[in-house]
């Protein structure tokens, strides 16, 4: 989940950028390198996938098992070298924004102007668990509004390169160029109606006689090669936190795709049972899991006759409105405004899931 891996990045950065700093051109032509071996192993994934199915492993293609094997030596692989190249990009990215300057580009700002830079930065600023509370009391302190910090509370979650890499990988470009839009288009809607609101009252009383430390996870001024190791570290974080949650969601994935018939889903999560949308949010709003152990499910559900609107409905109330993440918040929030957050979350999320299962 994102929410686990944003803590380690920063804190395991911050202390190896100004240290054993490797001579810029050996760091470049290892970089090199690296993408030429990743790129390899990308190419041949499909073949030797193949090979060990059904040449090695003798399985049959027409079989459950053979379906279900392939499937997962394909697109475990996949998703992980996925995984590692757009989590070192991300981490990047990552190193420009600290939780303090992201406070200052979002103090001050008014509804809507606030809400897209805060869905923006929500996208590619560290963001866990843990750090809701301390995060929500700076934004609060800073004079982002109440709708602004919503909106980035919302999106850095539910939007994230791991649900991204997932998507892309497994369904394309499409679909995963829809699920961030729809996932912004959410979070910044959502911040807007909560903004409007005025729920400043139902904040606990306790937040604003708190000052919030500085953060510190991020140097201010790192070189390139500080930041290459920061995206480098990124990857060692999480990828390494992530991927068993990759192979137990394909490993489920693989067997549904290979064992649970054709058309057997639509009954229950298809376009003609207008009900399915809503049942999926509310069975999804109280799950607890990450993008890697959902997504590769959700493909599995669209395989096998699962509206495409419906699932991704799904999938955005178990990242975007985590069971973990409402508890925490309950620290500084009134349930008043914790049950108006996820009502609204949960609308817009429903809304999205009878659009696109209308139009695609």
């Amino acid at each position: 989940m994102k929410q686990d891996k944003a803590c380690d990045c920063s804190s395991g950065s911050s202390g190896i950028a100004t240290v054993n700093r490797p001579n810029r051109r050996k760091l470049f032509i290892a970089l090199a390198v690296g993408f030429a071996v990743w790129l390899f192993l990308y190419l041949v994934l499909q073949r030797v996938a193949n090979f060990v199915t059904y040449d090695v492993f003798g399985l049959e293609p027409s079989s459950h098992l053979g379906s279900s094997v392939a499937f997962f030596l394909y697109d475990a692989p996949k998703v992980i070298l996925l995984l590692v190249m757009v989590v070192f990009v991300v981490g990047i990215i990552r190193s420009f924004f600290t939780p303090e300057r992201t406070r200052q580009i979002l103090a001050g700002k008014r509804q809507i102007v606030g809400n897209v830079l805060a869905g923006g930065l929500g996208v590619v600023t560290p963001f866990c668990s843990c750090s809701a509370v301390p995060l929500f009391i700076g934004f609060v302190e800073a004079g982002v509004p109440l709708g602004v910090t919503f909106t980035f509370l919302i999106a850095s979650p539910m939007i994230n390169e791991v649900a991204l890499v997932l998507l892309i990988g497994l369904f394309g470009f499409r679909i995963g160029l829809i699920y961030v839009a729809t996932g912004l288009a959410i979070a910044i809607i959502a911040g807007w109606v909560i903004g409007k609101l005025k729920m400043e009252k139902y904040i606990e009383g306790w937040v604003s006689e708190i000052q919030m430390a500085q953060a510190n996870a991020i140097a201010p001024n790192m070189t390139l090669e500080d930041r290459i190791r920061y995206g480098l570290n990124a990857v060692r974080d999480i990828v390494s936190k992530v991927w068993p949650y990759v192979l137990i969601g394909i490993g489920v994935g693989a067997a549904i795709h290979g064992y649970v018939p054709e058309g057997v889903l639509a009954r229950f999560m298809g376009k003609d049972a207008w009900w399915s949308v809503p049942a999926a949010v509310l069975i999804g709003v109280p799950m607890y899991s990450n993008a890697a152990g959902i997504v590769p499910v959700v493909q599995a559900l669209i395989e096998k006759g699962a509206a495409l609107g419906t699932a991704l409905a799904f999938m955005m109330a178990v990242i975007g409105l985590s069971l973990p993440e409402t508890l925490i918040l309950r620290r500084v929030l009134k349930w008043q405004l914790i049950t108006v957050f996820i009502g609204v979350v949960a609308i817009g999320i429903i809304i999205i899931g009878f659009l696109f299962n209308a139009i695609l």
